[in-house]
């Protein structure tokens, strides 16, 4: 059957969209993003994927930094998330990732923060995006002997990846169903919450008494889980960057997700300091100018 010139093209855009977000409807909460500290393999400057690597030192500190402002958010630079406890600290099981949020878990659990209570769970559908046989090879490597591979990867990526790895439709299927457990964990036993309120920052409109849970994995994950979120395509996996244990706040008005805060990494100042610090200090020993 002919159709009107333009119809076509509206179904088939229509038929491209991607799937609503798992968000249920009426959800009132706030969802907490923070990416795992250094790895070894980072530090080594090799491809992870879903290869099981431990903190570096460093990561364990960026760690540390980040659980202490997540233990206590509202001390200064506050975080835009309600004054009670998260009610999860959800992670990816990988070490990385379960190291980091270990460290969380302890500093918000301690009697000066939020106390005993907090739901602490591994959940394997965030681990990281499966990069098959470019795991734990170094990125030098993967330039030189994969080069047009790589290159599709990074310009194309809803359509390349890893030899042996995942693809982007394949990471969003497994992350799907646990992104949608995880707000329906969130919103339990809460009304739903309504648009005829204000919705632009500054006028009166109070997160004090919503729930929040925080979410700790790994940079590309993060980028599937806020494109799904937002209705945006796989095409745009490039668009959200992830710094080490940065932290991004993602807030639910009435099941309508809004990026409050995007990767925030105040709280490793003293990280840089203490870096400063000890070049200064190997400088003075050394003699050099």
């Amino acid at each position: 059957m002919d159709h009107p010139p333009g119809r076509r093209a509206l179904s088939e855009t229509r038929a491209a969209e991607p799937a609503a977000p798992p968000i249920p409807d009426g959800l009132d909460a706030t969802l907490v993003l923070l990416r795992h500290g250094e790895s070894t393999a980072i530090a080594e400057g090799r491809f992870q994927g879903a290869i099981d690597v431990p903190l570096s030192p460093v990561g364990r500190r960026q760690a540390e930094l980040a659980a202490a402002r997540l233990a206590h958010p509202h001390a200064s630079p506050a975080l835009p998330v309600p004054l009670e406890a998260p009610r999860e600290i959800v992670h990816s099981p990988l070490a990385r990732a379960a190291e980091t949020a270990g460290l969380v878990h302890a500093a918000a659990s301690a009697p000066e923060a939020f106390g005993d209570g907090i739901v602490f769970r591994a959940d394997a559908a965030f681990v990281e995006v499966r990069q098959g046989e470019w795991e734990g090879r170094l990125a030098t490597e993967i330039a030189e002997r994969w080069a047009d591979v790589l290159a599709a990867w990074r310009r194309r990526p809803a359509e390349a990846h890893a030899p042996g790895g995942e693809s982007l439709g394949q990471v969003e299927e497994r992350v799907r169903p646990s992104l949608q457990r995880l707000l329906e964990t969130l919103g339990a036993g809460r009304p739903p919450g309504t648009l005829d309120r204000p919705q632009v920052l500054g006028n009166a409109d109070p997160i004090e008494d919503r729930p929040w849970s925080i979410l700790v994995a790994h940079d590309g994950v993060f980028k599937v889980v806020l494109l799904t979120l937002f209705r945006m395509g796989l095409d745009r996996f490039w668009t959200f960057p992830f710094d080490l244990c940065g932290i991004t706040v993602v807030e639910f008005r009435a099941g309508r997700a809004t990026l409050r805060a995007h990767n925030l990494t105040e709280h490793l100042a003293p990280l840089l300091e203490e870096r400063a610090q000890a070049l200064s200090a190997a400088r003075e020993r050394s003699g050099a100018l």
